[in-house]
């Protein structure tokens, strides 16, 4: 599978290209990396969709761990190997168990669940599966998390749906990782 939207060489790039690939330099990520490649051919957009991913992914309502875990969820939804190979290690990272990465991986149902990541999954696949949530599990993450944290957990789903597209149609590259891929 080729890269249709490779990296481009930061003195190649474009001034608007240079200002919005440096703000993702810059900031917590440190490098143009995953989607931020396909993505940097339309800087506005790029911008747009990094200050979301930013927010998301290191400060969002409901933690690191179940941020993780809805990011896995969505990237084995979508077949996306680069949002898995990047998010698996830091879901490992965070205390989500090593069984529960497989299971999800291998489109299994994980067993012996803390209650609150059982509830960010079946939100997240219910979501994913159904483009909806039934009323029983919103009201389970309504009690769990809040309306900032069940907003932000539809923002992550939409969100890395979105990256996903992305480097789906890009077929962007995989980072050099000793992360497992996705099984077909």
């Amino acid at each position: 599978m080729t890269d249709r939207l490779g990296p481009i060489p930061f003195a190649q790039m474009s001034a608007s290209q240079q200002v919005a690939a440096q703000a993702v330099i810059d900031g917590p990520r440190g490098a143009l990396y995953g989607p931020f490649v396909p993505l940097i051919r339309s800087p506005e957009l790029m911008s747009a969709a990094q200050r979301m991913g930013e927010y998301l992914r290191y400060r969002s309502a409901l933690g690191t761990r179940l941020t993780e875990l809805a990011i896995l969820v969505t990237a084995r939804q979508w077949s996306q190997q680069v949002e898995w190979a990047i998010h698996a290690p830091i879901a490992r990272e965070y205390g989500i168990a090593e069984a529960t990465i497989a299971a999800i991986a291998e489109r299994r149902q994980p067993v012996g669940l803390p209650a609150d990541e059982a509830l960010v999954l079946e939100f997240c696949l219910q979501l994913h599966q159904q483009q909806r949530v039934d009323d029983a599990t919103y009201a389970a993450a309504l009690a769990a998390f809040g309306e900032h944290g069940v907003v932000d957990l539809m923002g992550i789903n939409g969100y890395y749906t979105f990256l996903a597209m992305v480097m789906n149609a890009a077929q962007t590259a995989v980072p050099g990782t000793d992360a497992p891929l996705l099984p077909d």
